[in-house]
């Protein structure tokens, strides 16, 4: 998951939770975060996440771990950006929060760096902790010489959502699983207005989970090599998915300034754009629209013609807690809580996010009625791990560098192909 939240709330700087190790907020009744005292009297551990759209769930979830335990949690959302800024400050000197989001651009880095408490023991000797319930890339993803830094929370997938009320206006059919990448680009462009005020759909260079890597999988391509020692930008199948994604930028996006300014999923929540591939993860803040639950609808994503293939880019999420934590107990208890069947079934039919606990996922598409999921259900049958390396941050940002040139017009999307082609391999032949 991509953490680019847009929902007002985000609580934003150091306050949030990190580098003072307390937080600022009324909830926090003028306590230290995270910590126990002396006589015993609990303190509220410290939970830091980044998609404020989850918070409500979890709170609800902690509210059930604190009746059963006694021990109190509470939790901080911070922008993604802010994020790592902050962990990375917490880290290298500062208070770290007690149980915080994991993520596979981040995770190698921060287990080989002894920023994360092992787990290893604890799961091993847990009675609610069912490994072999995970999907196996995620698990390995969590995984360092030999230990377990976090407990899997979640799995997302990509689906397309379309604004049906333009689709009629329009005189288009909805998007179904017949759909084809070229009858995307064809409706793309008929529902473009030509005048500004609207577009067929939208993707910045930074969308890539939940924008153009699901197009070069489907097509065939790759982003990196399966040993990750170089790049797939040198794939022709990569480079002709990429040459698609350039088409739909100049023929049925709006300008790059104007999405650089308005995030995606606002610009469709206002009927700017009439289709948006989004992840699982947005349902929450979609169902509290009211424009977009009256006007709105989800598919599933379309295929490629050549390849047959309908990919949908997944990851996943991991509760972790920090090496330095002074409750390790009392951290653990909530991570091993959120990671049991029955932490995971709640997750799921509190509408939190889709499960990583084999199984419970068939739940989430239930917790609303007022769109039909089960096309985030129907992308599970053909999935690609979102891509990634020890220096994934790195790369990603040299991608979307490079496809931000093509995007603005200043270089064509086969240069921009050789250049991320360049970069990536010198940034990964770094690697230990």
């Amino acid at each position: 998951m991509k953490g680019k939240m847009t929902v007002a709330g985000i609580i934003l700087g150091a306050a949030a939770f990190g580098i003072c190790g307390c937080s600022d907020s009324a909830d926090s009744r003028g306590t230290d975060a995270g910590k126990f005292s002396e006589g015993g009297n609990q303190k509220a551990l410290t939970v830091a996440i980044w998609d404020s759209g989850q918070k409500e769930g979890l709170d609800q979830i902690i509210e059930d771990f604190t009746a059963a335990t006694g021990v109190e949690a509470q939790i901080q959302v911070v922008t993604w950006d802010q994020y790592w800024t902050l962990l990375e400050a917490g880290a290298s000197g500062g208070d770290l929060p007690d149980v915080f989001w994991m993520h596979s651009n981040e995770a190698e880095r921060y287990m080989k760096n002894d920023i994360l408490l092992d787990l290893t023991d604890r799961i091993a000797s847990s009675e609610s902790i069912e490994m072999d319930k995970f999907p196996e890339e995620i698990k390995e993803l969590y995984q360092y010489d030999g230990k377990v830094y976090a407990i899997p929370k979640d799995v997302d997938t990509i689906a397309l959502w379309y604004n049906k009320t333009l689709f009629e206006e329009a005189g288009i059919s909805f998007p179904d699983e017949s759909w084809t990448w070229d009858d995307y680009y064809e409706a793309a462009v008929a529902l473009t207005s030509g005048d500004g005020k609207q577009y067929g759909t939208a993707m910045s260079p930074t969308n890539n989970q939940d924008g153009w890597m699901n197009v070069v999988y489907s097509m065939g391509g790759n982003v990196i090599s399966q040993d990750k020692k170089s790049s797939g930008f040198d794939n022709p199948a990569t480079v002709r998915a990429m040459e698609y994604v350039d088409k739909l930028v100049k023929n049925g996006m709006p300008p790059a300034s104007t999405m650089a300014e308005n995030a995606n999923d606002v610009l469709f929540g206002s009927g700017k754009i009439a289709m948006l591939p989004l992840g699982s993860w947005m349902v929450a803040p979609m169902k509290n629209n009211e424009y977009i639950v009256a006007n709105c609808a989800v598919a599933v994503l379309p295929k490629d013609a050549q390849t047959g293939r309908r990919v949908s880019i997944y990851n996943g999420l991991g509760w972790a807690i920090s090496a330095k934590t002074e409750n390790p107990q009392g951290a653990w208890q909530l991570v091993e809580w959120f990671g049991s069947k029955e932490g995971q079934t709640r997750q799921a039919q509190l509408g939190v996010s889709m499960s990583a606990y084999e199984g419970v996922s068939d739940g989430w598409k239930s917790n609303t009625d007022v769109f039909d999921l089960q096309p985030y259900l129907d992308m599970r049958q053909d999935v690609e791990f979102r891509p990634y390396s020890s220096s994934t941050v790195t790369w990603e940002n040299k991608i979307s560098e490079d496809l931000k040139e093509a995007w603005n017009g200043n270089i064509t999307m086969d240069e921009a192909c050789a250049n991320i082609t360049r970069d990536m391999n010198e940034i990964l032949a770094e690697e230990d």
